[in-house]
C-alpha cells in the first residue's frame, strides 16, 4: 500500500524506516488557463444549514444567535486549488486581499509580514516549552 505525506508526495523506503520525517517538499503550483467562477471557491452548504437551524431556534437569546451565526462560517470549506487558479487570473487588488486573508501564501517574506510565520513559530515554541524532553 502506497503512503503519502500531506503534500501528496509518496514516501520512499528510507522515509518509511523513520516513523517521522523532517523532509518537507513544498508543492509547486502551476496555474490553469481557466479562471474558476467565484462561487466554486467555497462550499457553504453546511454553513447555510446551520444558519437556517439557528434562525428557527426559539429558546436562545439574540446574543446567543449572533454568536452562533458568527461561529457558523467556520464550516465553510475552501477549495485551495481553485482559489490558486482564481488568484492567478485576479486583479492586483484582489490578489493583495487574498494574500492578506492567507488564502494564498506567495512568499516567505509576505507570510512573515502578515504574521503567519510568527504564529507558527509561537505555536512551536509553546509546544516545546510544554513538552520539551
Amino acid at each position: 500500500m502506497k503512503q503519502f505525506d500531506l503534500f501528496g508526495n509518496e514516501f520512499t523506503e528510507s522515509d518509511k524506516e523513520e516513523k517521522y520525517t523532517k523532509k518537507i517538499k513544498v508543492p509547486i503550483y502551476e496555474p490553469k488557463n481557466k479562471k474558476p467562477h467565484i462561487l466554486e471557491l467555497c462550499d457553504k452548504s453546511k454553513t447555510h444549514r446551520l444558519l437556517n437551524e439557528i434562525q428557527r431556534a426559539t429558546n436562545v437569546t439574540i446574543e446567543e444567535k449572533n454568536f452562533l451565526i458568527d461561529a457558523a462560517s467556520r464550516h465553510n470549506v475552501f477549495d485551495y486549488s481553485k482559489i490558486a487558479d482564481y488568484y492567478a487570473h485576479a486583479t492586483k487588488e484582489m490578489q493583495q486581499l487574498m494574500e492578506h486573508s492567507a488564502l494564498v501564501i506567495i512568499d516567505f517574506n509576505k507570510a512573515y509580514q502578515y504574521g503567519y510565520i510568527k504564529l507558527a513559530h509561537d505555536v512551536a515554541n509553546q509546544y516545546f516549552d510544554n513538552y520539551e524532553e
